[in-house]
């Protein structure tokens, strides 16, 4: 296994297949995670059957409700390109975030490979939080923000469809803190801000946060499998330009 690690965030991982991957190997990944973020497993000849049994061994699988799920695997879901007449909508974003629990991980196995674009991109949130101004981190230390559900039609949301987390969140592996945050039209108020001003520092936050030296661009390739970090990374497809088929099959590990 060759080990390159990625500026901004991020790491890759050669000739280590997904089936070499053992409960005993899971806890270095969740290191490399927690401090990188992003890992990168290029290269792997492997099923629908084979990337859930990757993610099972980091713990069990949640499904978000509204997504299309995989046939025969439904606790994976279809993210695809197919037959639209307008390219999907992608900002950056946490993946269900308006829950208490969030996914702690998420991966995407690549399906079909475009010819052109059709790149994920990644922020370091950690960065985001250590190149805040001094004044930013005082005014908003301890403070919360209520992530709401958004883009899921009505009666498909779930139970829980709001949740409160701290802004500045510290990882429970790496000790360093991240600015946690989702696209502003889930980050819907700051604990202690008025509406005003809660809206205004969300939108400065998320500005900050995706700025282009901030943001790890990955373009895929046969056989990609990425994981990733929800503590550590916003992340977003790229949809300007696609020319192809651009099919991914995403599964979430729980919190």
């Amino acid at each position: 296994m060759h080990t390159a690690v990625l500026r901004p965030i991020g790491v890759t991982l050669t000739d280590l297949p997904l089936s070499d991957v053992t409960h005993s190997s899971v806890p270095h990944l969740r290191r490399l995670l927690a401090e990188h973020g992003v890992v990168i497993l290029p290269g792997q000849n492997a099923d629908d059957q084979a990337f859930r049994a990757f993610l099972q061994r980091f713990g069990p699988l949640m499904f978000t409700p509204g997504e299309t799920p995989v046939e025969r695997f439904p606790d994976l879901n279809v993210i695809s390109n197919v037959g639209r007449t307008t390219p999907p909508r992608s900002v950056f974003h946490v993946d269900t975030s308006y829950v208490s629990k969030p996914p702690a991980y998420t991966a995407l196995r690549a399906v079909a490979i475009p010819r052109r674009g059709g790149q994920t991109l990644f922020t370091n949130q950690y960065r985001a939080y250590e190149t805040l101004t001094g004044e930013v981190r005082n005014r908003l230390r301890g403070r919360t923000v209520r992530h709401v559900v958004s883009g899921v039609p009505a009666g498909q949301a779930g139970t829980q469809t709001e949740a409160e987390h701290p802004v500045f969140r510290r990882h429970p592996i790496s000790g360093r803190t991240s600015l946690y945050l989702s696209t502003p039209q889930r980050c819907v108020a700051i604990s202690g801000l008025d509406e005003a001003e809660a809206q205004e520092t969300i939108a400065a936050l998320y500005a900050h946060s995706t700025l282009a030296g901030n943001v790890l661009r990955h373009t895929w390739s046969p056989g990609d499998v990425v994981i990733w970090d929800n503590g550590v990374v916003l992340h977003r497809a790229d949809h300007h330009d696609v020319s192809g088929d651009r099919v991914m099959h995403r599964g979430l590990v729980a919190a």
